[in-house]
């Protein structure tokens, strides 16, 4: 069983399910990805297992504990670490100022992990007194990112990280990303740049329509000429 699993997830909002019998999971020190076409249910799959969606049916394991009828607040208590989309950072505060507050759970000194964080994100340490309001799109998704770590979290899960940045930012974030990896933090994250995803990926999931079409490692789905016909533009 994976650290973190999402296993046989059916719900939607309302009366419709979104996701129909969709699972998905990451390994400690692992990058998993979840692409597919939009509509797909890749985000309404991190919000289940995030507890932001009530699921009719299946369930969401966390190191061998069942965590499906906890609230996303507990989940984040329990060592998940969530960065969604749009409006992940507090633009009026300062970069360090997000970071302190990514630590609001803790009891113990931070300082240590600041300077991680720092090390990871260099430009974060020039940039910390500066608003994160000022920051370019691939600044402040360092910032998200980075108050994401700061909870030390086991799990660290991404929606759509590169959305709108550059290809030269979005090269240096899954750099980061592969960092962060190496730590021993299980990475998920739902990516639009499939391909990319993929090269970086160690276990990938193409949803379609709510369902698991393929799953297998990212070097396998890169090679699938089905998938690479169907995804990734041949």
């Amino acid at each position: 069983m994976s650290f973190l699993l999402g296993e046989n997830m059916s719900g939607g909002y309302g009366g419709a399910d979104i996701l129909k019998g969709c699972t998905v999971g990451v390994e400690k020190g692992e990058i998993a990805v979840i692409v597919g076409p939009n509509g797909a249910g890749k985000s309404t799959a991190m919000k289940a297992i995030l507890g932001m969606l009530s699921l009719r049916e299946g369930r969401v394991m966390l190191n061998g504990k069942n965590i499906t009828e906890m609230s996303p607040q507990a989940r984040v208590a329990e060592g998940i670490a969530f960065v969604p989309q749009t409006n992940n950072v507090f633009v009026s505060m300062t970069v360090e100022e997000n970071l302190e507050m990514g630590a609001y759970l803790r009891n113990d000194g931070i300082s240590e992990t600041m300077e991680q964080i720092y090390t990871l994100f260099p430009i974060l340490k020039e940039k910390r007194r500066q608003a994160a309001g000022e920051l370019s799109g691939g600044q402040r998704q360092q910032v998200a990112v980075g108050r994401a770590l700061m909870t030390q979290p086991s799990v660290l899960m991404l929606d759509e990280p590169t959305a709108g940045v550059s290809p030269i930012v979005m090269d240096e974030l899954f750099d980061r990303i592969l960092e962060v990896r190496q730590t021993g933090v299980a990475v998920l994250m739902v990516e639009q740049n499939a391909r990319q995803a993929l090269e970086i990926a160690d276990k990938g999931y193409v949803l379609v329509v709510g369902e698991n079409r393929y799953t297998d490692t990212g070097v396998n789905l890169l090679a699938n000429p089905d998938v690479r016909k169907s995804f990734l533009g041949g």
